[in-house]
């Protein structure tokens, strides 16, 4: 295997933890919006966002990834239809109850016009194995799951706003936007700016106590 120079950056310890801090901050701040304004949002930010996402580690750097990035005012409604027809049928006898009650708590439902109103939709697709059938792909979902946490780190980096959406199934995903038998739906992300006046589910995070262990 070729190797080459790492362009490395080590900081003192008092930057580290003013970076870190920074981080935290601003990461906090991210939360998932249900409410978005049909503005439009500049495409090449949005490449350049998915293009940091595919920067991504992943199981022997095979990339198992097809980020479809949908702008199109014909296709959203499709993908919205599809999308509600799975979610009726979830939240009308799919879902147990207990998930149910967990979700009143959010004030989610089966209707989704973010779908549509969100100028810009990306849908995430994992790919089982490569073009070919023989073409093997490792730890599919831990490299997808890695690239979709820097993908809505970096949307919320550069001020947008983000909603990870999982109908299930997903199956209708592939079929609107065409994608080979090889890639399997993994998540939708609708992407924009938040509408005038949205609010959000107050809610708390578990405290640090509760989610992390420290072995010495």
């Amino acid at each position: 295997m070729r190797t080459g120079p790492f362009d490395f950056r080590r900081y003192a310890e008092a930057e580290m933890l003013d970076r870190a801090s920074r981080f935290e901050a601003e990461i906090a701040r991210r939360r998932s919006v249900r409410h978005f304004s049909p503005e439009p949002v500049p495409r090449e930010v949005l490449v350049r966002c998915i293009r940091a996402a595919a920067t991504a580690p992943s199981g022997a750097n095979k990339q198992p990834w097809t980020f479809v990035l949908v702008t199109d005012p014909a296709c959203k409604p499709r993908i919205r239809d599809a999308a509600e027809k799975e979610e009726r049928e979830c939240y009308g006898s799919r879902a147990p109850q207990r998930w149910l009650d967990d979700l009143a708590a959010l004030g989610t439902d089966a209707n989704k016009p973010f779908l549509e109103i969100a100028p810009a939709l990306i849908a995430v697709f994992a790919q089982k194995h490569g073009a070919e059938a023989d073409e093997r792909h490792y730890y599919v979902s831990e490299s997808v799951g890695i690239a979709v946490g820097i993908l809505l780190a970096a949307l919320h980096h550069v001020g947008l706003a983000t909603l990870t959406h999982t109908p299930s199934p997903m199956g209708f995903l592939s079929e609107v936007l065409g994608r080979p038998a090889n890639e399997r739906p993994y998540l939708l992300i609708p992407v924009g700016y938040p509408a005038d006046g949205c609010q959000v589910p107050d809610i708390a995070r578990k405290p640090l106590s509760e989610v992390l262990v420290i072995r010495e």
